[in-house]
């Protein structure tokens, strides 16, 4: 047995009719899948998603066991079964069922989790859960699922804000997380920062927005905001412009590009706008930096 599957392998574990899918629609964090399933009895590598399993159609005895203990339950429509990421499983049910999965990634339950409660997060476990009955989570799931089935315009958006609806209600009703020692005054780790800088290095020549640079150190816009500066000392965004202005001076000074190749290259808008950006950083123009090389 493997030691992690991903949701599109699943099938190979649990053999059943896909009856829809998110694998083509462009989210991020968030998935779902149905199918319909004739009686099985399985075992299940440890997933690397958090997954909500809604029961859709059918009525089945349901035995699972999760962390070397059985649990059994009669799930119908308007139940709900959850499974933490990365433990192996075992289920066993004797008649057809569909049912609707939506799986959370580790990265989107963990940012959520230090966004709302303002800490840094080792680690993210769901309770052991086989039957839920809870309208919140169905609704959230539902909508999930039906945005799967039936696209619409702002369709990735939209699922990745149920998907972090649906992060918050599981964090607060079933969901046990460990914290990390907060690093002094709030700043990002090595590791994040790390994490950061290579993301702003190997996209300098595009645009750049706050939510990348959070998703990137795994946590929220605004936590993220004021730990970056307190660990930098200046705003994002100020260091992007930096981080900018000391390529397009280096490039300029080696002299191998156009200066409105620079430009670009650097993720100024145009020429005459890195010119003014140097101007007012540097104090000097991209000319007189080129004719001061060697």
């Amino acid at each position: 047995m493997p030691n992690i599957i991903t949701p599109k392998e699943l099938p190979q574990w649990v053999p059943g009719e896909v009856l829809s899918s998110s694998d083509n629609l462009g989210w991020k964090g968030v998935g779902h899948r149905s199918y319909r399933y004739a009686g099985l009895d399985v075992p299940i590598p440890p997933l690397d998603h958090f997954m909500v399993v809604r029961y859709a159609a059918g009525q089945t005895p349901m035995d699972r066991c999760f962390d070397q203990r059985w649990s059994r339950a009669d799930c119908r429509p308007g139940d709900a079964s959850l499974l933490t990421m990365s433990e192996a499983s075992h289920w066993h049910w004797t008649q057809q069922i569909d049912v609707s999965h939506v799986y959370l990634s580790n990265s989107l339950m963990s940012r959520v989790a230090g966004e709302v409660m303002d800490r840094p997060v080792a680690e993210v476990r769901l309770h052991d859960v086989l039957c839920a009955r809870d309208p919140t989570l169905l609704a959230i799931t539902d909508a999930i699922t039906q945005e799967a089935v039936q696209p619409e315009m702002g369709g990735p958006l939209y699922a990745e804000t149920l998907g972090t609806q649906l992060a918050v209600h599981l964090l607060r009703r079933y969901a046990q997380v460990t914290f990390r020692h907060d690093l002094p005054g709030g700043r990002l780790s090595p590791a994040q920062m790390r994490r950061v800088l290579d993301l702003i290095d190997s996209r300098l020549h595009e645009a750049l927005t706050l939510e990348d640079m959070a998703e990137a150190a795994g946590l929220g816009v605004c936590t993220f905001h004021r730990r970056f500066r307190e660990t930098q000392g200046r705003a994002p965004h100020a260091f992007v412009i930096d981080r900018r202005v000391e390529r397009a001076r280096q490039l300029l000074a080696a002299g191998d590009l156009a200066v409105k190749e620079v430009a670009a290259s650097c993720g100024f808008s145009d020429q005459a706008h890195m010119t003014r950006v140097l101007r007012a950083r540097l104090g000097t123009t991209p000319a007189k930096l080129r004719a001061a090389r060697g």
